[in-house]
């Protein structure tokens, strides 16, 4: 394993989580190859390790995508989310990471796009019922949020903005809306314990450099020693987390959240910051490449699959209740994804 995930790995088994109940447990993580995922996965692969006796299981449509290493000690589940979910092994825990992140993916397929947190969700809560699983978590959005209103500054778990169902883009949240609902239907019908995570913006090692993200977009720049150039004025405020930070959060919403609670969101709050103020940590992280911020605003047509939101600021605090608190700062979060995209030889 690459160096920089096996220290995020060790740091996340070093937290104060009730581990003890994935002893002798079967696990399914939708979405394995992909970056929430293969962490999730990783985790458990480590807790095997040490003798918890986790049998892991991968949900994913292309396989090739998971280091072998990892796919030889994987159940591996070859399909999409949107079908029926071909196994009739009954899993004590489900992880739903599977989903769309990319903006191309958004703005090229928006129906396969709500298909995926829709379809997906039915498909993982109905075989959760049938399991008889003593959890189940499903991965959403800070985008569920929308657009704040103009006395919000920061989300709560309990305020909303608005998202226009009407516009093609809202395919993510919209989706991601509605498969939370579905969670807390089978809570209340079945009883099933559901648990719902709003990720705020996350980087890290597994994720794709050329996905049409910003933090993204700025990553790559950073690894090929080029300057960053803004095609807007980044004004639109975001939360950033590290991968290994958000990861543990996944574990104590799942392990250590009490059976009342339903929804938590993840975020850095101490990481907020302006789409410009991204680009200048990524350039200033590296002092000795001498990159530069510029800007080349083209005029804007068309949807290019980004989020209108321009404000997204998650709150922590209930989390924080729970034991969680980042790890990792922005500006080694950056570091720490440089280090391993360059180690790989991604560019």
């Amino acid at each position: 394993m690459n160096q920089v995930m096996q220290e995020d790995i060790e740091m996340i088994l070093g937290k104060d989580i009730a581990w003890d109940k994935f002893r002798n447990t079967k696990v399914l993580v939708t979405g394995a190859s992909g970056m929430m995922g293969s962490y999730v996965v990783r985790t458990l692969l480590a807790l095997d390790d040490k003798g918890y006796g986790v049998e892991v299981y991968g949900l994913m449509r292309n396989p090739s995508k998971m280091p072998e290493e990892m796919r030889n000690r994987v159940h591996v589940i070859q399909q999409s989310v949107t079908e029926p979910i071909a196994t009739d092994v009954k899993f004590d825990y489900i992880f739903h990471t599977a989903s769309p992140a990319s903006p191309l993916i958004m703005r090229e397929d928006p129906v396969g796009t709500v298909a995926a947190n829709t379809l997906g969700a039915w498909y993982t809560l109905k075989l959760a019922k049938e399991s008889e699983s003593k959890g189940y978590l499903f991965i959403s959005s800070r985008e569920i949020y929308g657009q704040p209103y103009d006395d919000q500054k920061v989300f709560t778990e309990d305020t909303y903005g608005f998202v226009d169902p009407l516009n093609v883009r809202s395919c993510y949240p919209e989706g991601k809306k509605a498969a939370e609902t579905m969670a807390v239907c089978y809570h209340e019908q079945y009883g099933l314990n559901t648990k719902i995570a709003r990720l705020a913006h996350t980087l890290g090692p597994g994720m794709t450099i050329d996905d049409g993200r910003v933090q993204a977009d700025f990553l790559r720049d950073v690894v090929n020693h080029r300057d960053i150039v803004l095609k807007s004025e980044g004004k639109p405020i975001r939360t950033y987390t590290y991968v290994a930070d958000a990861t543990a959060a996944l574990f104590y919403i799942m392990l250590n959240s009490p059976e009342e609670e339903r929804v938590y969101n993840i975020s850095s709050e101490a990481d907020t910051v302006s789409i410009r103020d991204l680009a200048q940590k990524m350039t200033e992280a590296f002092p000795e490449r001498g990159l530069s911020l510029k800007f080349d605003i083209p005029k804007k047509t068309g949807n290019d699959g980004t989020a209108p939101f321009t404000l997204g600021i998650l709150s922590s605090e209930k989390i924080g209740g729970i034991g969680w608190k980042p790890h990792f700062t922005l500006t080694e979060a950056i570091q720490r994804t440089v280090r391993y995209l360059e180690s790989e030889g991604i560019h």
